[in-house]
């Protein structure tokens, strides 16, 4: 079966966008359905980070993924992983330092689990500034949580790639650089651009956001969304052109995962993931 709608491109979808299936039957659904591989989220319901067995789960999830033929980048954005009652919580800023440590942990893990599913990269994001946080204390906290997940990532090999996010701290492609800067551009940190990230408040269209990361891009997240609003839509849902968006992640030479990121619609997740790879295998049709 063709699986990329252009060589350069490898599609996968995320898990997070999957949860009402068990993992095992997600990644059959995203093999038939063509996709190179899966952006899986550490959880619960999926794989859990957390687990006393988690050596034992992750040697399944391994094999599966090779029987599949499928690729897989490590995404750390499960919203009550941590703490049940607190959204993302807690984060890499937060006030508390052993609450910071148990968000470092929680990455040093998916480090680990990375390495030994042999996937392409670890994401994450920085979180959000707690109330009452300067600029400068918030950064500091970032950059200290950051870098014993960045030794990690260094000893295994496989990168860091941190997502610009509406709302957090880092929220911007200048954010990157700027985070860049403070570790002094160590080699195992890279970026996860997100596409709908990218239209909703970059202030240079999505084609050009991918040009100026290309170095650095490590992982790449897709799906449609309006300017100013912080809501992933299925593809013709939003306002993005994605005919230049393809064309410039083909030209970058990235040989990564282009995840579709869909994480609020679980409901209709095996058809969601059916009528996006047609989409993008369309639209990257007509690129090349």
């Amino acid at each position: 079966m063709s699986r990329s709608p252009a060589p350069s491109i490898r599609l996968g979808y995320g898990t997070n966008g999957l949860t009402d299936l068990r993992l095992s039957d997600a990644l059959a659904l995203l093999a038939d359905l063509g996709y190179d591989g899966v952006g899986l989220t550490l959880d619960h319901m999926h794989l859990d980070p957390l687990a006393s067995d988690l050596a034992a789960r992750t040697r399944q999830v391994a094999a599966r993924l090779g029987e599949l033929g499928l690729e897989v980048t490590v995404e750390t954005g499960a919203r009550y992983v941590l703490d049940p009652r607190r959204k993302h919580g807690p984060s890499l800023l937060d006030a508390d330092p052993d609450q910071r440590a148990a968000r470092t942990a929680l990455l040093i893990t998916a480090v680990q689990v990375a390495a030994d599913l042999g996937a392409h990269a670890v994401h994450c994001f920085s979180g959000i500034t707690p109330a009452g946080t300067d600029d400068d204390t918030a950064w500091k906290r970032l950059t200290e949580a950051l870098t014993p997940v960045l030794d990690a990532a260094e000893r295994s090999g496989v990168p860091l790639a941190i997502e610009p996010e509406p709302g957090h701290l880092l929220a911007t492609l200048a954010d990157f650089h700027r985070l860049r800067r403070l570790l002094d551009s160590p080699a195992p940190l890279g970026l996860t651009l997100d596409i709908g990230h990218c239209q909703c408040l970059e202030a240079a269209p999505p084609a050009d956001c991918i040009r100026d990361a290309a170095p650095w891009l490590r992982h790449v997240q897709i799906e449609d969304m309006r300017r100013g609003v912080h809501e992933h839509l299925p593809f013709g849902e939003g306002e993005i052109d994605f005919l230049p968006v393809l064309a410039a992640l083909a030209a970058t030479g990235y040989q990564g995962l282009t995840v579709v990121e869909l994480p609020r619609h679980s409901h209709a997740g095996p058809e969601l993931a059916r009528t996006s790879i047609e989409f993008l295998r369309t639209k990257g049709a007509a690129t090349c």
